[in-house]
């Protein structure tokens, strides 16, 4: 009974084997293959965003390869735009003419058509008779049929530079291996998924077909590097067509990559040229060429951003992860690559703020199954879901900011000053502060005034040094600069006045959101704090450039003011003295001492009115001056007077003074 259950299982599983390893539909896909069918995440969403993120992926990959070897770097970018003619000859196409025009047109069915046409007729009589009585006229909806994509745009994208250069044999991985590359360490860099290049080139297949090429020589190496090749999406393998050795008579080191692509220059062109000036802000010790090369030579563009220092921030560190940073997945690799032999070595050596002493407690907290000299490659996987727990709940000191690379307050002023020439600038670098175990530092500056600058916030976003163009509006540092800064506490106009605000945030570990890597978001309590107070930072310090600036303007007012009344003063105390004169001379009235002294300069024109205005204006001058130096002196400025005053010692003498003696009126007016 129990044998024929037994048979007669079987024979309905046999029965069902074959079936079901027919209807499988279990398939792999490569890493090329997935990024190729979601070319969103890495920011090629249309041939206008894949031009732009192509140029930015080239131009950071410049700057990383000249910063690692701590080189100025010099970046030289061109677009060229290739017509359909010139793109065929380069794929080995042969033109053609139409033949069947029908086939370009819009589609549209015979019913369709005319229920489209005695919709416009009848909206055409509804607008003739409104226009007829006075009303006002809508312009009238445009129907929509269905379209052709279009005719494609094609451009060739250069990027040359003088970095380190690759190595001859591993070229073709760097360039034709998806998630392969140099960058997965702990460490601040511009890069997130390791694409790069690679994305710009799986673009170049999907859109054009056409080749990568790369040229590249090392600091030293006596030949360049030149190398054209694809890739096999499919399987994740460089295609190489050539890779060969050629002289390097010029001593040239660095990389050119030039790759040609399907775009659209005319909708992002904006977007490129504001991403060209933002890196210029950001890193004013490197020098961009820039150049867009049209089939229309009106339509050339050149532009060079020079360097403006060459003080250059240090290079990122690689680090070793904090253990309240770690999941379980890290730990069980961290174990699997460490050379160390015990399970104390392992903690003290694989992480940071772990010492010998701390690393021994934390062995004793684990529990009786782990020792300080047990073998850490034998830990079992309920051990290291211990550890894992023990790093969740203990406390460990904060990682330091030293593995960060941030810009710096000197740089990020100059390069302000550099791009955006405006009137005041103030900028501020905070301290190493941690979220999530990873360290972090954000930089500020803010900027009234300015070339280019519209009228109210201007923000400018960097995450490790790139700037971030899109998806501002949910951005912790868009937030809060229009929410939670009240500029007029600064003496700042929010609606009219030109205000720049930058904020550079640097971390091994840049939180953004999405998966374009284009905004970091509002939900990190500690970075919106550190935002926050690096802006009021930088208002602390416009505000008392403010205060000085409204009161030079309130005292150049106060002294055009007095300054327009002279001329009147004076004609009116001249006019007094002529008469007292007159009096005196005729002797209906007789003034002695002083007083007569004056009236007699009066009668002999030696006292005239001109003379009267000019030491009335002086007079003003020395008061408003006066009046100036006290303000300082009471609201504490530092700053020393731009001119020698004198006062003149106190006579011991008591003099007793007639207000009504010309003396005392010529007097009053010197």
């Amino acid at each position: 009974m129990a044998g024929g259950d037994t048979s007669a299982e079987s024979k309905r599983g046999s029965s069902k084997n074959p079936k079901s390893s027919k209807d499988s539909n279990l398939k792999q896909k490569s890493p090329a293959e997935f990024f190729a069918e979601n070319k969103n995440i890495a920011g090629f969403d249309n041939p206008g965003k894949s031009l732009y993120t192509t140029v930015r992926e080239l131009v950071e990959n410049a700057l990383d390869s000249a910063e690692s070897i701590s080189q100025l770097p010099e970046v030289e970018i061109t677009i060229e735009e290739i017509g359909k003619s010139k793109f065929n000859s380069m794929i080995g196409l042969v033109d053609r003419e139409r033949v069947d025009e029908k086939l370009y047109d819009d589609y549209e069915t015979v019913k369709a058509r005319e229920k489209r046409l005695a919709k416009e007729a009848r909206a055409q009589e509804i607008q003739a008779k409104n226009a007829a009585s006075g009303k006002k006229v809508k312009e009238p909806a445009v129907s929509k049929v269905l379209k052709g994509r279009g005719e494609a745009s094609y451009y060739k994208v250069t990027c040359k530079d003088n970095g380190k250069g690759m190595p001859h044999d591993d070229i073709p991985n760097m360039f034709g291996r998806v998630l392969s590359g140099t960058k997965y360490g702990l460490k601040q860099t511009r890069g997130k998924f390791g694409l790069g290049a690679k994305m710009a080139l799986i673009w170049s297949k999907m859109s054009t077909g056409l080749p990568i090429e790369i040229s590249s020589s090392m600091k030293g190496q006596s030949y360049v590097t030149f190398c054209r090749l694809d890739i096999d999406i499919h399987r994740n393998i460089p295609h190489v067509h050539l890779h060969e050795k050629k002289g390097n008579t010029e001593r040239w080191h660095g990389a050119e990559i030039q790759v040609v692509i399907e775009g659209n220059w005319t909708t992002y062109r904006s977007k490129i040229l504001h991403y060209m000036r933002q890196m210029a802000v950001i890193t004013p010790y490197a020098q961009f060429l820039f150049r867009f090369i049209s089939d229309t030579p009106e339509k050339n563009i050149t532009i060079k951003f020079a360097r403006r220092t060459d003080v250059m921030p240090p290079v990122p560190v690689e680090t070793k992860h904090h253990p309240s940073s770690v999941d379980l997945l890290l730990i069980k690799r961290l174990i699997a690559d460490t050379s160390k032999k015990t399970l104390l070595q392992f903690l003290q050596n694989e992480f940071v703020n772990i010492n010998k002493s701390l690393a021994a407690r934390l062995i004793g907290e684990m529990g009786p199954d782990f020792s300080p000299n047990m073998a850490v490659k034998s830990l079992t996987s309920q051990q290291m879901v211990r550890i894992h727990q023990l790093f969740r709940q203990a406390k460990f000191d904060d990682p330091s900011g030293d593995c960060l690379s941030p810009a710096g307050e000197y740089n990020l002023r100059l390069g302000v000053i550099k791009e955006l020439h405006p009137d005041m600038v103030a900028t501020y670098s905070g301290s190493a502060q941690v979220f999530e175990g990873h360290p972090f530092i954000v930089e500020a500056g803010v900027s009234l005034g300015g070339k280019d600058v519209k009228q109210g916030i201007n923000i400018f976003r960097f995450a490790n040094r790139i700037p971030l163009l899109f998806e501002q509006g949910g951005d912790v540092v868009t937030r809060t600069a229009l929410k939670r800064i009240n500029w007029s506490t600064y003496k700042i106009n929010q609606t009219q006045d030109k205000i720049g605000v930058f904020i550079s945030i640097v971390s091994t570990k840049i939180p953004f959101k999405g998966t374009g890597k284009e905004y970091i978001g509002d939900d990190i309590s500690e970075i919106a704090t550190a935002v926050k107070s690096a802006i009021q930072q930088c208002c602390n310090q416009l505000k008392s450039k403010i205060v000085k600036r409204i009161q030079a303007r309130e005292q150049q007012e106060r002294k055009r003011n007095l300054s327009r009344y002279i001329p009147d003063v004076s004609g009116a105390v001249y006019d007094v003295l002529k008469e007292m004169s007159r009096e005196h001379a005729t002797k209906k009235k007789r003034y002695s001492g002083e007083d007569a002294l004056v009236l007699e300069k009066v009668s002999e024109r030696l006292i005239t009115k001109e003379t009267l205005q000019e030491k009335l204006a002086k007079h003003v001058e020395q008061v408003d001056y006066e009046m100036a130096l006290e303000y300082a002196t009471q609201s504490g400025v530092s700053e020393e007077p731009r001119e020698d005053i004198y006062i003149q010692q106190l006579d011991p003498k008591n003099h007793f003074v007639d207000f009504q003696s010309p003396a005392f009126v010529f007097r009053l007016i010197l």
